[in-house]
């Protein structure tokens, strides 16, 4: 009977965190020498990986200890939300990054990860492959990063504001831009004014919250009917904009969309159902998406200043990575009227 071959397979960095019951990045982190982790640990994991034969990546290592010219670029990918890679808001937002980033000698590595394991983007780093994050989005994961913040991963996030928030975020003022929207609805003599969005979002909330503070401003009290909500893809905005006309009828005379594409599927949906925009429905969209100045009509909305955006994180981030704390930017909103709400 022959000889059993020994088990040649090859030791993974998997199988040492599983052994030592720790992550991956932990062990990543141990071996090439991390100041984040704590010796007592670096050491265990050390002795394991020796006593299990296993080979650093070099490579990866000394490029760790180098400085990186490359920045990821992670837009995490969410199945409730819809929101595809090719929304013109993503690739504005990524424009805007790539200027910034080549105005500073860096590379961009873009990358797509699931938003339900955003814990996965440290790997870029990890590896050596990135020398810091840009995350595009925090739908709803705010604790997650959070986390990523406590194990010091550097990067920062485009997004809202968040409570007890651990790390640098930077964003336009949704709030602000939600007060524009609704008191310019309101100043066309506009009365029944709907939200179309999903407010469990930390954007599209703050969006709405902006509505709602316009709202009691003017002594209006809020109908609940007129909350339409709808995840960011086109077809899920035409779909919810003919479920409610389908039960509620046209009960609304204005519109505050929570982008600029839920507003232009929306306003496709009205005029298939034989109304007028702005005659009948005045509409207000958000982002200032290069397809909102073409639409038909031109949609008025809440513009996102996109080009200092990507300057804002980069910088922020590149302080980071030098071991500062920056605080959160709140970017202004404005509003650029156009036909969807002309007066008549």
């Amino acid at each position: 009977m022959a000889k059993a071959e020994p088990d040649k397979r090859k030791i993974q960095m998997a199988d040492i965190a599983r052994l030592a019951g720790v992550s991956t990045a932990t062990v990543s982190r141990a071996l090439n020498g991390s100041p984040l982790i704590n010796e007592e640990t670096r050491l265990r994991i050390i002795e394991l990986a020796r006593s299990l034969n296993y080979t650093i990546n070099l490579g990866a290592q000394n490029l760790r200890k180098g400085d990186s010219s490359t920045i990821g670029v992670v837009i995490p990918f969410d199945a409730a939300n819809k929101q595809n890679i090719t929304d013109p808001f993503f690739l504005a937002m990524l424009g805007s990054l790539a200027n910034a980033l080549t105005d500073r000698q860096y590379d961009l590595l873009l990358s797509r990860v699931d938003a339900d394991h955003l814990d996965r983007i440290s790997s870029l780093y990890d590896s050596g492959r990135v020398g810091g994050i840009v995350v595009i989005g925090q739908w709803g994961h705010h604790d997650q990063l959070n986390e990523l913040a406590r194990q010091r991963l550097p990067f920062v996030a485009w997004g809202a504001q968040m409570p007890n928030q651990l790390y640098c975020s930077v964003g336009s003022d949704n709030m602000s831009g939600g007060v524009l929207a609704t008191e310019h609805l309101l100043s066309l003599g506009r009365k029944r004014v709907a939200f179309m969005g999903d407010k469990t979002l930390p954007e599209p909330e703050k969006r709405h919250a902006g509505y709602l503070k316009a709202m009691r401003k003017a002594g209006i009290k809020a109908d609940v009917s007129l909350y339409i909500p709808t995840s960011f893809a086109p077809l899920d905005a035409q779909e919810a904009m003919r479920k409610h006309l389908d039960q509620h009828g046209l009960n609304f005379d204005a519109l505050v969309a929570a982008s600029d594409l839920i507003a232009i599927g929306a306003m496709g949906v009205l005029k298939e159902r034989g109304f007028r925009v702005p005659e009948d429905v005045s509409v207000v969209g958000y982002d200032d998406v290069e397809p909102a100045a073409h639409s038909f009509p031109p949609l008025t909305t809440v513009r996102q200043p996109m080009d200092i955006a990507g300057v804002q994180l980069v910088d922020g981030l590149l302080r980071v990575m030098a071991g500062e704390k920056p605080q959160p930017q709140m970017l202004p909103t404005t509003l650029v009227l156009r036909e969807s709400t002309k007066a008549h």
